[in-house]
């Protein structure tokens, strides 16, 4: 019992309440063992193979399920570090309330190239290779603490570059439709401005805002 609550608890302290099996070997004997009787249990949740999270508030995790796009940036989180990963395009557009209805797919931002997509859940995780100092981020709160994730600006700009990103182009669609009146447009020609390129749909809302103002 002491074993379990060991494990229960320094999962709950890692970032995004969550841990990959080979931080959690060090905790204790019978790791694989521990890990799979809390999920039993409903203690924790087996988000992918060797990756687990602590529900919040002593949730059931036999019954609870985080967002797809949550469960990805913390897959990617426990994988890269704290700060080491960005929810960004229809996942971050998701985050924003600019995709109302649920989409399958989601995208994070990871320094590291060669990511291949995971499935989380009945969803997939795309993981895009970014230098991670040059996307535009902010620290939010989600259902598993605080995560980065891709300002609204940095967002509109990257479903307008990389509509396909992710699999679903008509999701992207839909995302920069409804992010268009929530930029700061100051803020949206400043990081064109610093962009290395940028495509006509891009220069068209550029356009578009500069009429309006």
């Amino acid at each position: 019992m002491a074993e379990a609550i060991s494990f229960l608890r320094a999962v709950a302290r890692s970032p995004m309440r969550t841990m990959r099996y080979q931080d959690a070997r060090g905790l204790g004997s019978n790791s694989w063992r521990v890990l799979d009787e809390l999920v039993d249990q409903g203690a924790l949740k087996r988000l992918v193979r060797g990756i687990y999270t602590a529900p919040p508030d002593g949730r059931d995790a036999r019954t609870w399920t985080p967002s797809l796009e949550i469960a990805g940036l913390a897959v990617a989180t426990a994988r890269h570090g704290r700060r080491n990963a960005i929810l960004m395009g229809l996942g971050a557009a998701r985050f924003w309330g600019a995709i109302p209805r649920a989409v399958g797919t989601t995208v994070v931002a990871v320094s590291v190239a060669g990511r291949r997509p995971l499935e989380v859940g009945t969803g997939t995780v795309h993981f895009a290779h970014r230098e991670l100092e040059r996307v535009e981020a902010v620290l939010e709160r989600t259902e598993l603490g605080s995560g980065l994730i891709a300002t609204r600006e940095q967002t509109l700009f990257d479903l307008l570059m990389r509509p396909v990103q992710g699999g679903d182009a008509e999701a992207a669609a839909e995302g920069a439709r409804n992010l268009l009146p929530q930029i700061d447009v100051t803020e949206f020609r400043d990081l064109v401005s610093t962009a290395p390129r940028v495509n006509d749909r891009v220069r068209s809302v550029l356009k578009a805002k500069r009429g309006a103002s």
